[in-house]
């Protein structure tokens, strides 16, 4: 899944820049698009890594959670097996 968002990235970052180099502006018109650009790739970017960072968080404190179940459910089944 990584590779696939990084490839998704560097796909849309080398068109974008090949579409804003072929494109017949001035200099200037040219480096504010890439500057535009390269800032919204950078805010995606941010945005898909945030999302990446909070599912992984939330499947780690879920399988913490049932962990905790797991030996949860073992003490007391010691204990019960323990008075007998």
């Amino acid at each position: 899944m990584k590779l696939n968002i990084l490839g998704v990235v560097a796909g849309m970052a080398t068109g974008a820049l090949l579409g804003v180099l072929f494109a017949p502006d001035k200099g200037s018109k040219t480096r504010k698009k890439i500057k535009n650009k390269t800032s919204k790739l950078k805010k995606n970017l941010k945005d898909d890594f945030d999302n990446f960072l909070d599912t992984a968080s939330k499947k780690y404190s879920s399988i913490v959670d049932k962990g905790e179940d797991i030996l949860e459910t073992e003490k007391i089944k010691e204990a019960v097996n323990s008075k007998n």
